[in-house]
């Protein structure tokens, strides 16, 4: 497999690195981002069998404990060690976000909401915990952070949901919704959605929109400014892409951010974010409402 990252900090949903961040703290951020691309191309690979690829993020795995010697492949993974070690950050999140992807590599089915709960909070999570360990934030700011991060993984995952099966044979959706409405992962090849899966896709809506309340706080209890700038631009970005999502047919075609959605949350992200109010978000009634 090749040893280039299929896709770079600038292609990614939303902003990695940003201006809005300290300028001393990108180069670390990079590192970070660089690791867990390569781990992602890893578990992604159409080249390398799943026990391959376990082989592989063992490997990585090991360097980041300090157990291995480094080979090409894991370059990535020691240089993030040593910039943890200089940084005096954990190296938890960096092994949390390799269980992700071992979960990726062999086909995980998520049977409940909660086995997809547990995959984000090491995927996504795990990148929000650093990010906080990184701007010497307070631990306290995990439980907001984790609802945020997996509000964004599953976007991430409603929106590529039909090329997630057709390419990866990989499903982000809680197997008893499907059973509940009497349909199979099957649907989700179909030029347009059914009524069954809409149902599907309105239960992930809600729950996302629930994750985006749960992390509202998260701006209140984040001292670094720059950092809240952008957890506020993260947050409408989330928040817009959702609506898109919402609104429009997940299968028949791609549905992303656009340029103005981008304009708009970094603007909402500067303004609220040197502030430090609370974003707004759905009224909780308003979920439970829809349910």
């Amino acid at each position: 497999m090749t040893e280039t990252p299929s896709k770079t900090y600038k292609e990614e949903n939303f902003p990695v690195a940003s201006f809005l961040i300290p300028k001393k703290l990108r180069t670390t951020i990079l590192t970070f981002y660089t690791y867990a691309r390569n781990a992602d191309d890893i578990a992604d690979s159409s080249e390398l069998s799943s026990q391959e690829k376990i082989e592989l993020l063992n490997e990585f795995e090991k360097v980041i404990l300090g157990e291995n010697p480094t080979t090409q492949q894991s370059i990535c993974a020691l240089q993030l060690r040593e910039t943890l070690k200089e940084k005096n950050i954990s190296i938890q999140s960096a092994l949390d976000l390799l269980k992700a992807f071992k979960q990726d590599a062999i086909g995980y089915t998520y049977k409940n909401w909660n086995d997809l709960m547990a995959y984000c909070y090491n995927s996504a999570g795990s990148v929000g915990r650093f990010m906080l360990d990184l701007h010497q934030e307070n631990p306290s700011t995990y439980w907001p952070s984790n609802a945020l991060c997996a509000a964004l993984q599953l976007n991430n995952h409603l929106q590529d949901c039909k090329d997630d099966f057709l390419t990866k044979k990989r499903v982000y959706l809680p197997l008893d919704w499907f059973k509940e409405n009497n349909t199979n992962y099957d649907a989700l090849l179909d030029i347009k959605t059914s009524g069954p899966l809409r149902n599907i896709f309105n239960q992930m809506c809600n729950g996302i929109d629930a994750l985006l309340i749960e992390s509202s706080p998260l701006p209140l209890v984040i001292v670094n400014r720059g950092l809240r700038m952008e957890v506020c631009t993260i947050y409408k970005l989330a928040q817009l892409l959702l609506n898109h999502l919402k609104t429009k047919d997940i299968l028949e075609k791609h549905v992303d951010l656009n340029k103005f959605d981008w304009f708009l949350s970094f603007f909402y992200g500067i303004f609220l974010g040197t502030r430090r109010k609370k974003i707004k978000c759905l009224d909780k009634k308003q979920i439970l409402q829809k349910k």
